[in-house]
C-alpha cells in the first residue's frame, strides 16, 4: 500500500478511529490492532510475502527468549548465528541471488568455461532489506547483552512489522522502538498535528517535487544517448532531487504517521544536501542506515581507532556493503566505493568531523566559504548519483562522457523542457523552504507557528493546492526497489 495512495487515505483513518477510539484502554489489544493492521498494509502489495515477515520475527523472538536463559557463550554464538544466517539468507536469496549467479557464470566464460545456469524469475519483497536489518539489531543486541530480550510476542511482532516505517524505514533499533509498545499511549493533540505537519510536508516532497523531477530524470536517463551535455547534467541534478524528495518523504509520512499513533520516530535526514562536506552528508542522509552500518559492521571492524591501512580497508568495506545493500548492481558497488574515496581524505587528515552543527546556525546566510563547500559537496553527490541512476556500468560512463563533453555549454533540448521549467522553479522554492527551515526536525516545523490562524491554516492550505495543482505522475517510491 502506498502511503500517496487513496487506499492509504481510506486505511489511515480507519486504523487511527479503531487504535483510539476502540482499543484505547487495553495495550495488548492496542498492540494486537498494529499489527493486524501492518499485516494488511504490508499484504496489500503481495499477501503470500507474509509469511517471511511472520518467520522472521518467529525466529527472532525464539532466539531472543533463548539467549536470555542461556549461559554458554559457545551456544549462545549460535543462536546469534542461527538469526543472522536465517535473515540475511532470505534477504540474499531474494535480492542477490541471480545477481552472483550471472557474475559467477560471467566469470567462467571469460576462461573459456561454459556453464549452463538458468537465472530464477523472483519477485523482491518490499522492504525487505529494512525489517531484515531491523530485527537484526534486535538479535546482535540482545547477545551483546545491551537489551533485554521481549517475552511479549504481540508487542515483539507490532515492533517489527509496524507499518508506518514497516517497507522503507527509518529502520528503527529495538532500544529505541520496542519498549514504547510496552508503555500505554495517550493521545496527544500537539504531537498528532505537529505529525499532520509532517505528512503534509512529506506528500509535497514526493508528490510535487520528486514526481515532477522523475518525470524528466526518467526522460534525460533513459535517452541519453540523444542528449547534449547540459541535458545529461541537468538530468543528474533532477534525479539528485528526485531521490531526496521521494526518500526522505516516505521518512517524513512514515515519522508524521508514527506520531499520529504516539510513537516517536528517529529523524532519517537532516537536510543532507546543505552539507559542507561528505562526511556531514552522511551523518544526514540515511541516518537510520548509516548508523546501523556504524555500530554494526565499522566499529566492530575498528572503526577508526586502528593504523591507517587498516581506516582505509574499513572504510571501503562500510560504504561497498552500503552500496550493496541498495541493490544486486555493479552500479551501486561503483557508488559506495566513490563516496569511500570522497570520505578517506576527511579521515586520514581527521577532518571527517568538524562539521557537526548545521550550517549558518541561527542566521539567515552562510559565509562565502560555507556556500561554497556546500556547492563542491552537492556536485560531488550529484556525480555520483549518476552511478547509482544508471542502468549498469557502460551506461554510467556513456553518460558522464556525454556530460563532460563540448556540448555541456550548450542549450539543454529535451521534449517538455517548459514544463521542466516549472519543475526546476517549485525545486527553487523548496530548496528555499528547507533552508529557512533547516534547524527544525522538518522544513515547515514551525513555519507560520506565530502567525494568526487563518494565515497559518491558508498556508497549509496552499500546499496542498500545489500537492493537487502542480503533483507530478504517480510514480512508485524509488526506496521500495531495495
Amino acid at each position: 500500500m502506498l502511503f500517496n495512495s487513496i487506499d492509504f487515505a481510506i486505511f489511515l483513518p480507519i486504523v487511527f478511529i479503531l487504535y483510539w477510539f476502540v482499543t484505547n484502554k487495553n495495550l495488548k489489544l492496542q498492540n494486537l490492532l498494529v499489527v493486524i493492521a501492518s499485516y494488511v498494509f504490508y499484504g496489500w502489495w503481495d499477501w503470500r510475502f507474509l509469511t517471511l515477515i511472520f518467520f522472521s520475527t518467529l525466529v527472532d523472538y525464539s532466539v531472543g527468549m533463548k539467549l536470555k536463559t542461556e549461559a554458554s557463550q559457545k551456544k549462545r554464538k549460535v543462536l546469534l548465528w542461527i538469526s543472522i544466517l536465517v535473515n540475511l539468507g532470505f534477504l540474499s536469496f531474494f535480492k542477490y541471488y541471480n545477481f552472483f549467479l550471472d557474475n559467477f557464470i560471467s566469470a567462467f566464460s571469460f576462461f573459456g568455461q561454459e556453464i549452463q545456469a538458468n537465472s530464477l524469475d523472483i519477485i523482491l519483497p518490499v522492504g525487505i532489506s529494512f525489517y531484515t536489518f531491523q530485527t537484526l539489531s534486535y538479535t546482535i543486541d540482545v547477545y551483546k547483552r545491551k537489551l533485554e530480550p521481549s517475552n511479549d510476542f504481540i508487542a515483539f511482532s507490532a515492533f517489527v512489522s509496524f507499518f508506518p516505517q514497516l517497507v522503507a524505514g527509518p529502520i528503527e533499533r529495538a532500544k529505541h522502538l520496542l519498549p514504547q509498545f510496552y508503555k500505554k499511549r495517550t493521545f496527544d493533540y500537539s504531537k498528532a498535528i505537529d505529525g499532520m505537519r509532517q505528512i503534509l510536508w512529506g506528500l509535497f516532497k514526493k508528490i510535487v517535487i520528486a514526481d515532477n523531477c522523475a518525470e524528466f530524470a526518467n526522460q534525460i536517463f533513459n535517452n541519453s544517448a540523444d542528449m547534449n551535455g547540459s541535458t545529461l547534467a541537468l538530468g543528474a541534478l533532477f534525479f539528485t532531487f528526485q531521490i531526496y524528495g521521494d526518500f526522505s518523504g516516505y521518512s517524513d509520512i512514515a515519522i508524521g504517521t508514527s506520531r499520529l499513533f504516539g510513537f516517536n520516530l528517529m529523524q532519517n535526514f537532516n537536510f543532507p544536501y546543505f552539507s559542507r562536506d561528505i562526511s556531514e552528508f552522511w551523518r544526514r542522509w540515511h541516518i537510520s542506515l548509516s548508523t546501523w552500518f556504524r555500530d554494526y559492521l565499522y566499529i566492530p571492524l575498528g572503526g577508526s581507532r586502528v593504523g591507517t591501512w587498516m581506516k582505509i580497508r574499513n572504510t571501503f568495506i562500510i560504504f561497498i556493503v552500503s552500496g550493496f545493500w541498495h541493490g544486486a548492481n555493479w552500479t551501486f558497488i561503483i557508488w559506495g566505493a566513490l563516496n569511500a574515496i570522497y570520505f578517506l581524505p576527511l579521515l586520514l587528515t581527521n577532518n571527517n568531523r568538524n562539521n557537526l552543527e548545521i550550517v549558518a546556525r541561527g542566521k539567515l546566510f552562510p559565509t562565502l566559504k560555507e556556500l561554497s563547500c556546500i556547492l563542491l559537496t552537492f556536485g560531488l553527490t550529484a556525480f555520483a548519483w549518476i552511478f547509482f541512476r544508471a542502468e549498469n556500468i557502460g551506461h554510467a560512463l556513456s553518460y558522464i562522457s556525454g556530460v563532460f563533453s563540448a556540448t555541456l555549454f550548450e542549450i539543454p533540448k529535451f521534449s517538455g523542457i517548459r514544463s521542466a521549467l516549472t519543475t526546476t522553479i517549485l525545486t527553487g522554492t523548496f530548496v528555499l523552504i528547507e533552508w529557512f527551515g533547516r534547524e527544525q526536525q522538518f522544513a515547515i516545523q514551525n513555519l507560520g507557528l506565530k502567525w494568526s490562524l487563518p494565515l497559518r491554516y491558508a498556508m497549509y492550505y496552499m500546499i496542498i493546492v500545489a500537492i493537487f495543482w502542480f503533483g507530478g505522475k504517480e510514480q512508485q517510491f524509488i526506496y521500495f526497489q531495495f
